[in-house]
């Protein structure tokens, strides 16, 4: 209620099951532009059109997520098909699914072959994809609570690149992870070998283990310091179209 006056704005198929002729022919857009659709105390009162233009950092991130291993990226928007195409063709985005609503949205992310899938996303609609995701990065700065509270990682920062980042710094800890447990095994095993022949008393070999424990600790905690980021194998990315473009006001 506005002024005492019933106002529905949304989607034309929303805002037309909402009016008295429960019909609405959908204004043209140009590539790029979305529409934005109001009812007035029942009647169809006009479109309000909306374009986007691209975050500076969308490129640069893109560019770095395939760098660091990710195959496909899929944008999943509840916009229409020529924006979201707009949106994708101008990005070198992979694949793009227009008009989903938040259950298309899981439908979708659980539909990919590709494993893992990581979903970014920000707003409210997004809570259930994030959760259903093998991987959920929510945009927490300008984001809604639900979708924070349902993501594995929060980026408290407006800045789409921090998800490259985070992926590089998932990468570089399961390397290092990887690495130290690779030499605590080595280690223990040549210990043991030459526990076994007799080659060093039972006394030194319990302090040498001690001596792989420290190490392995220590060489793990390398994942908390910066280095370079080893490619992935295999990665899928679903991300929200609200995190590509800017929005602006026509």
């Amino acid at each position: 209620m506005i002024d005492g006056r019933a106002v529905v704005v949304g989607k034309a198929a929303f805002v037309a099951e909402r009016i008295a002729s429960g019909t609405i022919a959908p204004v043209a857009l140009a590539p790029g532009q979305m529409g934005v659709y109001v009812g007035v105390d029942g009647q169809y009162a006009g479109a309000i059109l909306l374009s986007d233009r691209v975050r500076p950092e969308a490129r640069q991130t893109l560019a770095e997520l395939h760098r660091l291993g990710v195959r496909t990226v899929v944008m999943l928007t509840g916009d229409a098909e020529t924006t979201a195409r707009h949106v994708a063709g101008d990005l070198g985005v992979d694949d793009v699914r227009a008009n989903c609503l938040p259950k298309d949205k899981v439908h979708a992310v659980a539909s990919l072959d590709a494993r893992p899938v990581m979903m970014v996303g920000d707003g409210v609609n997004d809570a259930p994809v994030l959760a259903a995701a093998d991987v959920g990065i929510a945009m927490g700065a300008r984001g809604s609570t639900a979708a924070s509270e349902s993501a594995d990682v929060v980026i408290m920062l407006d800045d789409v690149y921090r998800t490259a980042k985070a992926v590089g710094i998932g990468q570089r800890t399961v390397s290092v992870a990887m690495q130290a447990i690779g030499i605590g095994v080595v280690m223990s095993l040549a210990l043991m070998v030459l526990a076994a022949f007799g080659w060093i008393p039972a006394i030194v070999g319990a302090g040498l283990q001690e001596f792989v424990d420290l190490a392995t600790i220590l060489w793990a905690l390398r994942a908390s310091t910066h280095g370079p980021r080893e490619p992935a194998d295999h990665l899928t990315i679903a991300t929200d179209e609200d995190l590509l473009p800017l929005p602006v006001s026509v």
